[in-house]
């Protein structure tokens, strides 16, 4: 137990952890969401079709994050949960298959990208112009994705550990890189030819392999609590197992989110392509609000996870609180904001007057949903890290399928496309309790027991 007493993760006052843990991520969550302003901010200069061109790529950007992201949390659970019972070397197991598994998450994105792109965006749209510039955008991205498949593994496998500094500045590396690129490649400053919707895609991969360069240096030549190395490696399909028990259910949540969004650009495209413009604008916009609750999140994860494993109780309830309680916060203030300056904010997009007479009030409404959601998002979280992924597949399904998609259909029925947008927090009602229902269960079968005896255990089923 000497080993599991040294990390901080199991001694540290709850809060100042938290804290300490949380902040390098959330505020690389902030730089990497006014990426995604940036980005469409200088797509949106170049016409509204390449705004709607990147607004349809947006759900296939989705399933790449889906697939990378899960990967990472699936190994981010197993690490932090493997150390916290003081097995190092199968911590090391799980992050050196880690690696391997970004690159075979690489090639199905490479394939998509190569032969998929075009059939993709006419699927959608007729306007040549649209489908033209999608494919361009996208079969970059697609193509050289690599970077962040890698990188995201490498950023996980260091925050399991409870090392925060070098994830965020991982992320602050490829999110700047894409902010200085994107003007120059788009409109061709600097003796670079102006390449237009490529350029911004350039940009994109560009500052994502520059992350992944700087996280291979990070991993493989600095001392860590985690020991990744190939000499001796096998390829042990036990711990693809375990890392895919948490992060497949991440993978698929992400991955309805994608499908969710593809079926609501169909269902927005009977109105207009500008409404479609609009859900894109809303889904950049509102990354400014989730991304500090999801850097939130990936300072608890490992802390729950650890303490998970330690087995002790009052700290993993500790940091659910202290996590809800942040994430109420930020939510808070973010639908303030939507309420507040909602034309202010589509105006950053050159939004036209069609836009703003669409964008306000789907801004307004859809923001109803940002209380539930932080709590969510949290109950979503320490699912994840008690290895309980299948517990947040239920509520996503619940919150994306089961629910927003039918209710946004019906309410296009009336033909009032204000109506639609009341599908988002309608869903994440249903969602919330369902995550209070899941959460109890779980609290009543596992959480409630941890660090007592089996002695402990047959006296109290005795009274």
């Amino acid at each position: 137990m000497e080993k599991i007493a040294e990390n901080k993760m199991g001694t540290q006052p709850m809060l100042r952890l938290i804290i300490s843990m949380s902040l390098p991520a959330m505020f690389s969550m902030l730089v990497q969401a006014l990426y995604n302003v940036v980005d469409s901010y200088f797509v949106a200069q170049i016409n509204e079709n390449a705004l709607t061109a990147v607004s349809y790529a947006f759900p296939i950007q989705t399933l790449l994050i889906a697939l990378s992201g899960g990967t990472g949390i699936g190994i981010n659970s197993l690490v932090s949960r493997r150390l916290g019972e003081g097995r190092k070397k199968e911590a090391g197991s799980a992050a050196t298959h880690g690696l391997l598994l970004g690159v075979a998450n690489w090639v199905i994105f490479l394939i998509f990208g190569l032969f998929f792109s075009r059939m993709f965006f006419e699927s959608f749209t007729s306007t040549e112009e649209v489908i033209v510039m999608g494919t361009q955008y996208m079969s970059v991205v697609c193509i050289f994705s690599f970077g962040i498949f890698i990188e995201m593994n490498m950023e996980k496998i260091l925050q399991a550990t409870g090392n925060m500094i070098y994830p965020m500045l991982f992320q602050l590396t490829g999110a700047i890189t894409n902010i200085i690129l994107d003007p120059i490649f788009i409109f061709g400053y600097l003796g670079v030819p102006a390449m237009g919707i490529t350029g911004a895609a350039v940009a994109t991969v560009i500052g994502q392999i520059l992350a992944m360069l700087f996280a291979a240096v990070v991993i493989f030549c600095k001392e860590h609590e985690v020991d990744i190395t190939f000499r001796g490696f096998r390829l042990s399909g036990k711990v693809i197992k375990e890392i895919y028990v948490v992060g497949f259910p991440s993978i698929i949540m992400q991955a309805i989110g994608s499908v969710m969004v593809m079926g609501l650009n169909a269902i927005l495209t009977t109105f207009s392509e500008t409404a479609v413009a609009v859900l894109g604008i809303y889904y950049k916009l509102q990354s400014f609000v989730f991304m500090p609750v999801f850097g939130l999140t990936a300072g608890v994860m490992p802390i729950m996870g650890y303490n998970f494993g330690a087995q002790k109780k009052k700290r993993l309830m500790s940091c659910l609180k202290i996590g809800c309680i942040i994430a109420l916060g930020i939510m808070l203030v973010g639908t303030i904001l939507f309420w507040v300056i909602p034309g202010e904010l589509l105006l950053i997009f050159n939004a036209s007057t069609d836009m703003l007479g669409i964008g306000v009030p789907a801004l307004e409404t859809i923001s109803l949903c940002f209380i539930p959601a932080a709590l969510g998002i949290m109950f979503s979280t320490i699912f994840q890290a008690v290895g309980k992924g299948a517990y947040s597949l239920i509520i996503s399904v619940l919150r994306q399928l089961v629910v927003i998609m039918p209710v946004a259909y019906m309410m296009a029925q009336t033909g009032v496309l204000s109506n639609v947008w009341y599908a988002f927090p309608i869903a994440e009602v249903f969602s919330f309790v369902a995550s209070v229902l899941l959460f109890f269960l779980l609290y009543k079968k596992v959480i409630k027991n941890l660090g007592r005896s089996r002695e402990q255990l047959e006296q109290a089923s005795r009274f």
